[in-house]
């Protein structure tokens, strides 16, 4: 996972509230198993309306997404999360979202940002022709106006953000301490091992009796 300390760029400025998961990524995306391409399904029905947002060539590329209130609802699909991921989308922000949705968001390098009604449209007027910071470092989310507003994440999320570290690597960061437990085990508590045979239990039959 790559870090992301900084996410800066333009912002769609879309404001669209309780936007599901099949918004995101309408269901017949989801015989993949892959987690690239999905960009292209990504919004499907709402990039199939004239002048939409997504393929408005000012906002071409943005790193950033400003939604409305419950982003991210409905069904738990972790394909939403990578199709933004797929699109460059590497934060959103929004008063709220579905808990399942922040989860899947955090474990492919999305930043969920939470932040008041108030200044999500504050940034949706921004966005409409500058650009959108967002800071980890200082949890922030500022604009070339000078607005400056705060928001709080996770400890451990921001770290492992910060740093790009999913479930894979933050067990490979501790590949040292693992060895280590298991030398000792292999030491303190030999028959637990695969090779005094115990460990083979089920599969060859119980070798306790």
């Amino acid at each position: 996972m790559t870090p992301v300390t900084t996410v800066s760029g333009r912002a769609y400025p879309w404001g669209a509230k309780n936007i599901d998961t099949d918004v995101i990524i309408p269901a017949h995306w989801l015989k993949t198993i892959t987690r690239t391409g999905l960009g292209c399904g990504a919004f499907e029905t709402v990039r199939a309306q004239p002048g939409n947002i997504f393929d408005d060539p000012r906002y071409a590329g943005a790193p950033i997404l400003i939604a409305g209130d419950n982003f991210g609802c409905g069904s738990s699909r972790e394909h939403a999360a990578w199709a933004l991921a797929d699109m460059g989308i590497t934060a959103v922000i929004a008063p709220s979202f579905s808990d399942i949705f922040s989860g899947n968001a955090f474990k492919n390098g999305i930043v969920p940002v939470v932040l008041p009604q108030e200044a999500i449209d504050r940034l949706l007027e921004v966005a409409q022709d500058q650009t959108v910071t967002v800071d980890l470092e200082t949890m922030t989310v500022t604009t070339p106006f000078q607005d400056r507003f705060t928001f709080e994440l996770d400890a451990f999320r921001r770290q492992c953000l910060m740093e790009g570290l999913d479930e894979v690597g933050l067990t490979l960061a501790r590949d040292t301490q693992i060895s280590n437990f298991e030398e000792a085990v292999a030491s303190n508590r030999p028959w637990m091992t695969v090779e005094s045979g115990y460990a083979g239990i089920g599969i060859e039959g119980d070798r306790r009796t």
